[in-house]
């Protein structure tokens, strides 16, 4: 046998378990964390596929033909999973044109805990001048670095912490109410900010659960439960409201969706790009880590991932506007995606893995 039907073999076959292991709706990191390269893997079913045929199309024997209709099948399946992140599908959240001076401007940044190029943050917040600054992984240290930020943004909730799961929250606009959350984990902080914007109370969630990766926790157990704990706020609350933050999630997981479904809110991600924003520093592990999600009530001005400030994530901006609701395009959880919700809320809280 030539080696390099070995090799196509060997890849092919750990391709196949790299696209069935997502598919089991268990909360083991082995399970979820192949959640993430969808892109990388339909790139790689397709210079597979490329491969069998140009080498191994006069292939009489059966198991070759398998694979290559495995591949085919993985193909479409992968092609349909990242189809609502192109420009080829629909989109949630309309695009308008508004002024400067009616607009919401967002900017979230993970900016690692162990990165010390804190001018590069300050110089991305100087040039773009966002109303609202969400911060995560920030410790004493990064908080010295940017607490002269209060002299503009004199409304903020501050939580350093030494664990990678600090927050720092900066807003130029009022806070009506700020409240700071342990949903999950006595050491992972969530937060809610009613902001007053146009006169109008706009609440914001703000949240960094733990990844499902062997280093920081080998479930997705909790990650699962603190998105869906939020989305459930975010379904009971009528007013216009975002979730926002680094969910450790890609957008086209199945916990996303149920998120999705469970919240009514919407992804302006959908039928405009993929916008990843992980990893920074490593261009072939790249996917969409950091979130928007919105309510009816807004539309979208602009979104853009940000130049690099060194961290393993860029940050991502946004800028909305609120109109009249428009609820078109949402998601909604029927009874099993509900039974589902409230059993993945309920594992995360009793530290039960499904």
């Amino acid at each position: 046998m030539p080696i390099s039907k070995i090799i196509l073999y060997f890849f092919s076959f750990l391709l196949t378990v790299t696209v069935l292991l997502p598919l089991v709706k268990k909360d083991f990191w082995v399970f979820r964390v192949f959640d993430y390269p969808r892109l990388q893997k339909f790139v790689i079913t397709a210079i597979l596929i490329t491969a069998w045929l140009l080498f191994f199309r006069d292939t009489k024997l059966l198991l070759d033909w398998a694979i290559i209709v495995f591949l085919g099948l993985t193909f479409i399946h992968l092609f349909y999973v990242i189809l609502p992140f192109t420009f080829l599908s629909k989109t949630m959240i309309d695009k308008v044109k508004a002024p400067n001076n009616e607009t919401l401007k967002l900017l979230v940044a993970n900016v690692y805990q162990y990165n010390e190029s804190h001018h590069k943050l300050l110089d991305l917040i100087e040039k773009n001048n966002p109303d609202i600054i969400f911060l995560l992984e920030t410790d004493q240290k990064w908080l010295d670095a940017v607490k002269n930020l209060r002299e503009t943004y004199p409304h903020y909730i501050e939580i350093p912490q030494e664990n990678t799961y600090g927050l720092l929250f900066y807003s130029k606009l009022p806070l009506k109410k700020q409240q700071i959350n342990y949903l999950i984990d006595d050491e992972i902080p969530s937060i809610i900010a009613d902001v007053i914007y146009n006169n109008q109370t706009v609440r914001i969630y703000g949240l960094h659960p733990t990844p499902p990766v062997p280093q920081e926790n080998k479930f997705s157990t909790e990650r699962d439960a603190e998105i869906l704990m939020v989305g459930k706020m975010a379904k009971e609350y009528k007013n216009p409201c975002l979730v926002m933050g680094d969910m450790n999630d890609v957008a086209w997981s199945y916990t996303t969706e149920l998120f999705l479904k469970t919240s009514e809110l919407m992804d302006p991600r959908r039928g405009r790009g993929m916008y990843s924003t992980f990893h920074a520093k490593k261009i072939l592990l790249r996917w969409p880590l950091d979130h928007y999600f919105l309510s009816s009530h807004f539309r979208l001005v602009k979104m853009n991932v940000e130049k690099s400030i060194d961290s393993d994530h860029f940050p991502i901006s946004i800028s909305v506007v609120i109109a009249h609701k428009d609820e078109a395009d949402k998601m909604t959880a029927d009874k099993e995606d509900k039974a589902l919700a409230n059993e993945k809320i309920a594992a995360g809280i009793n530290g039960e893995p499904l």
